[in-house]
This record gives structure tokens, C-alpha cells and sequence, in this order.
């Protein structure tokens, strides 16, 4: 006899309650829902590097952090001189707020002499931020541990550059060369720059969390050298798996969107990775 959909459902229903009813059928078994994460409770915050915006005004960038629902960025020298008076400092964070953006962070900023990681700090106290992003030569890193003591309130955070430059390719490399010294000196964890290097970040940012003080984040084409910035969400790296890292090592921090593809007109491509990574801070 041939048995068609509805008959097999009509059939199951059928058997199902006279197992009921005969006391034969197999209790059903007790399912707590597991309670729902949202991006309330979520430690971190997602943010902006200023980088991203490095080709306008300091205006189209809050203009657009506005309306991408976007409240911090980390400020570069481009839009805020490092030898700004604080009239202009304050005159810059008096712009921020107007958009509802709150300056946490200065650079990535280069030094190469004493001076300049001198003059680095000395701006990153005056611009009031809590982390600064640095990339100083490995020789300058026992300056910099002796120099970061002046400064409790600031993290020293090195930004690693992937397979571009020969210094500070990935968090490993970070790693080695800061476990030792001062606590306040560690990381920016570029996700992008560290997965082009063949690195794995969700494993990185176990490993090494206690010295991560700022994240980059941005998806790659590929896991090599020859990985290109795109979309957040349409590259290979699981951002899922990153953001449920983040929660189990309980990071606190800011996930800086640095977005580098289409950068003279990269307005649509920010808009979709700010959506992306909200609904995987919703749902992952």
C-alpha cells in the first residue's frame, strides 16, 4: 500500500496516542532553555579606528560613526596633531560628544628615538586616553618599560602588522617580546593583520589575553600573506568563535573596526561590518 506524507503524519499521531493512552509512551524529556546572550552582556564594545576614516575630515568621520551607532574612536594624529594644545584638545572631545563619540584611544603612533616615545606619552596623558597603540623598535622596548611607570594610567598597546613588516608580525611574536616586562605593555590584536600571517586569532586571544588591550578587527580573504580586507562576514575568519572567545576569557576592551578596502569611498563596506558584527555580538 503506498503511503503518502499526510497519511504517515495522520499514522504517527495516531500510534503516538495510543502509546499515551496505554501508559506506554516514553516521558518526554525536561529541557531548561538555555538563557539567551545579547549584546547587553557583553563586556567589550565596538569602535572605530581612526585609520579607517585617514583619507576625511575629522566631521564625515563622527557623521558616519553617528549613524553606523558607533560611540568611541581611536584617534590618530591626522585629525588630532600630536603637538595639539589642549584648547584643541579639548575642542576636539567637545566635537566628539556632540555626534555621541568618546575619543578612548590615540594611534597606532611610530617611535623611533627616546624623544618620541617621550613625546607619545606625553600626548596620550594630555588627550586623556587610556590606551595608547605604539609600534616602537624592539631596541626602545627597555625605554619604554622604564618609561611606562610614569604613566599607570595608560596601556601600552603594540600593534602588530602581519606579513607586510618585519617587526611584530603576529601576537606570538608580541608576545614574546612583552611577557616580561612592565603589565601595562602588551598588545592591539589586529585580527586582520594576525590571520594574514597564518595565525589562528580566537586561539591567540586565549593564549594571550591578559596582555591584550585593544583589538583591530576586520575580516581577510584569505589566511596568508596574499589575504585581502573585506566585508566583515564575507572572508574566512569565524567571528562567531572569536566573539564567543571574548566572552570566555572576559575581554573588556574595544573592538576597533579598521576597515581598509575602497578607502576613498568606504562608507557602504563600514555600514555592513558594523550590522555584521552587531548581529554576531546578538547572536553567537
Amino acid at each position: 500500500m503506498r503511503i503518502n506524507r499526510r497519511s504517515f503524519i495522520k499514522t504517527g499521531l495516531a500510534g503516538g496516542a495510543a502509546l499515551a493512552m496505554s501508559g506506554c509512551a516514553p516521558a518526554a524529556p525536561k529541557e531548561e532553555a538555555a538563557p539567551k546572550t545579547t549584546a547587553a552582556d557583553n563586556k567589550f564594545h565596538l569602535s572605530c579606528a581612526d585609520w579607517t576614516f585617514h583619507l576625511f575630515d575629522i566631521d564625515t568621520t563622527l557623521q558616519t560613526l553617528q549613524k553606523c551607532d558607533i560611540h568611541y574612536l581611536c584617534i590618530k594624529d591626522f585629525h588630532l596633531p600630536l603637538d595639539a594644545t589642549d584648547e584643541q584638545i579639548k575642542a576636539f572631545h567637545a566635537k566628539c560628544a556632540e555626534y555621541g563619540v568618546k575619543g578612548y584611544g590615540v594611534g597606532p603612533i611610530y617611535q623611533n628615538t627616546e624623544e618620541e616615545v617621550d613625546k607619545a606619552f606625553a600626548y596620550a596623558r594630555r588627550v586623556g586616553a587610556k590606551v595608547m597603540l605604539s609600534v616602537p623598535p624592539y631596541e626602545l622596548l627597555p625605554y619604554v618599560n622604564k618609561k611606562i611607570k610614569e604613566y599607570p594610567e595608560i596601556k601600552y598597546a603594540i600593534h602588530l602588522h602581519g606579513p607586510d613588516l618585519d617587526v611584530y608580525q603576529d601576537a606570538t611574536v608580541i608576545w614574546d617580546k612583552v611577557k616580561d616586562l612592565d603589565p601595562n605593555i602588551g598588545m592591539c590584536l589586529d585580527i586582520g593583520h594576525d590571520f594574514r600571517n597564518g595565525a589562528d586569532p580566537v586561539a591567540d586571544l586565549e593564549k594571550y589575553h591578559t596582555r591584550v588591550f585593544d583589538m583591530h578587527i576586520k575580516d581577510e580573504t584569505d589566511n596568508s600573506k596574499e589575504g585581502k580586507c573585506i566585508e566583515m562576514g564575507r572572508g574566512k575568519i569565524d567571528f562567531p568563535a572569536f566573539v564567543r572567545m571574548m566572552r570566555q576569557v572576559g575581554y573588556d576592551g574595544m573592538c576597533s573596526l579598521e576597515y581598509e578596502k575602497d578607502m576613498d569611498n568606504p562608507f557602504i563596506g563600514i555600514a555592513e561590518s558594523y550590522g555584521y558584527m552587531k548581529a554576531v555580538c546578538e547572536l553567537a
